[in-house]
């Protein structure tokens, strides 16, 4: 598997091969069967995987957040929403469905050790990254690809379905 700080630079040279690698997929994968090949991947690689080593999603990934989420980081902040809000957050711009993001990259809660200082209330979005266990990825593909530039897992999910459905970067 890459080191976190190579994976950047490797999806970005492989950004061509990986969208041929969507088109190929969406024309021939059934979408249950990736489903389960995605899970079955996603269990196998997290299980011994030590993600504060890594942090780049905290390091590089704006997430969006809704009310319910300011005001449960808040409260675990023992702060106000207005404070929290000024300190933390920004609008996240028009036709968002979750009204803010944080203002800064990396995630002003990211420890020096990699860890969250807000693990136990964290965003869904950063609960949930790189949403390689949810399903229908068959019509995320795109942004699967996406995530393979921050994360690790998620590049070498994408190296090892290469492998299953034999894709030689060939024409898609």
């Amino acid at each position: 598997m890459l080191k976190p700080s190579e994976v950047k630079a490797k999806a970005q040279q492989l950004e061509e091969q990986n969208n041929k690698f969507r088109k190929f997929l969406k024309n021939r994968a059934d979408g249950d069967e990736l489903d389960t090949q995605f899970l079955k991947l996603h269990k196998e690689l997290f299980a011994g995987y030590d993600c504060c080593k890594c942090a780049n999603c905290c390091k590089m990934c704006q997430i969006i957040l809704d009310d319910n989420e300011v005001e449960r980081i808040s409260s675990f902040l023992d702060m106000t929403e207005n404070e929290f809000l000024g300190d933390y957050l920004e609008d996240a711009g028009a036709g968002e469905e979750k009204p803010y993001k944080f203002k800064e990259t990396p995630c002003s809660f990211l420890d020096i050790d990699g860890c969250c200082q807000i693990q136990e209330c964290k965003p869904e979005g950063c609960a949930e990254f790189p949403f390689t266990d949810h399903p229908f990825r068959l019509w995320n593909l795109s942004s699967i690809i996406a995530n393979a530039e921050f994360c690790p897992i998620v590049f070498e999910i994408l190296e090892r379905l290469k492998v299953m459905y034999s894709f030689r970067n060939r024409n898609a």
